[in-house]
């Protein structure tokens, strides 16, 4: 019988391309390409977070379904929204609002969309996103659109942050709010979008994070989701910053809930992975998978198998007639006399074998 393993070049470059593309389809399926991004580990995805929430010792939580707030203790959490693709509406708002009144923190961190002002006015928070692009000429990190936060307030963080490196970001109106961190006074807002200072734009002070408490809670609004992806964590200040929100918290909720963000088989992992259900289906599946493979080898009658004219040994259950055709089908070359030959042999061979046994 010819092993398995004896292949010839076109069966080793078929399986070579099968299994190249079951491995770029499963990468495909487990991580994202998607800016901010909780599994997309390139430059503008946000899956270090992940690594930095872990770095402090609490467990991050991918959140795609404001329902699974309910499974959090509030006081030992942490939920970050990194600009959401859509509005929550009426009913996800309130959920949030439920969670920061009754002790969560809640980080949003937006720029020029209107998804994230929405859900600060539902929440009852004051802050707003100004929505203009913040440049600095004098106080930046290779270019004036990466504007230097250099007057940061530590009053409110664990952790010593001097300053925070914004990348083409936004100003926060604080409207009364505590002001976490703020430019140098060489900041401007670049409204027309020139790249360039004009007469009719200012040079100011403008804050970029605050603080605000709601209910037993606190809301940080933060002009930037960028200084939280992959490349802006390693930039001066981001890391202790990230760090300083962090904080002790258990638990730091990662809330994609109203963005396209997670790939499916990691969606996939994450709904086993939170109910019980799903995994004991899962264990039954594959339970009953691998006892029906052990049994498959002994499932099916054996046909016998012939080669150069000479036998091997085949099931007693195969009439004469039955070995004749199966010989006939493995050599359609041969004459009927060859196939009675050999058939006959065979038979011989069974006879003389159980006389034997």
């Amino acid at each position: 019988m010819r092993s398995p393993f004896d292949l010839g070049y076109p069966q080793l470059l078929l399986a070579a391309i099968a299994l190249g593309t079951v491995l770029a389809v499963g990468v495909a399926a487990s991580t994202s390409a998607a800016g901010f991004g909780a599994f997309n580990p390139g430059w503008d995805g946000a899956s270090d977070l992940r690594s930095a929430a872990e770095a402090d010792g609490a467990e991050p939580f991918v959140v795609r379904d404001v329902d699974e707030y309910d499974s959090v203790a509030t006081n030992d959490s942490i939920a970050l929204v990194l600009s959401p693709d859509e509005r929550y509406d009426d009913r996800d708002a309130a959920r949030l609002r439920e969670y920061v009144e009754n002790g969560g923190t809640l980080v949003v961190a937006d720029d020029f969309g209107d998804s994230g002002n929405a859900l600060l006015a539902d929440l009852g928070a004051r802050a707003r996103v100004d929505g203009r692009p913040l440049r600095d000429e004098r106080r930046h990190y290779r270019s004036p659109a990466l504007p230097l936060a250099t007057n940061v307030s530590n009053r409110s963080l664990p952790t010593d942050v001097q300053r925070l490196t914004l990348n083409h970001g936004t100003a926060v109106r604080p409207n009364g709010t505590t002001v976490l961190a703020t430019t140098s006074a060489y900041a401007y807002f670049d409204g027309n979008r020139n790249d360039e200072l004009d007469d009719s734009e200012t040079l100011s002070e403008y804050p970029v994070a605050t603080a605000e408490s709601v209910g037993d809670g606190r809301v940080v609004v933060v002009g930037d989701p960028s200084l939280f992806i992959n490349a802006m964590l390693d930039r001066p200040g981001n890391r202790a910053f990230v760090r300083g929100l962090f904080g002790s918290a258990d638990r730091v909720l990662l809330d994609y809930s109203h963005s396209e963000h997670v790939p499916p088989l990691m969606a996939a992992l994450i709904s086993v992975q939170r109910s019980s259900v799903l995994q004991i289906l899962l264990g039954t599946t594959g339970v009953i998978a691998i006892a029906a493979w052990a049994q498959w080898p002994t499932a099916g009658r054996r046909v016998p198998s012939v080669s150069s004219g000479e036998s091997q040994s085949e099931p007693p259950e195969l009439s004469a007639d039955d070995v004749a055709t199966a010989v006939r089908d493995r050599h359609p070359d041969w004459n009927d006399e060859r196939v009675r030959r050999v058939t006959q042999a065979i038979m011989e061979r069974r006879i003389e074998r159980e006389n034997n046994g």
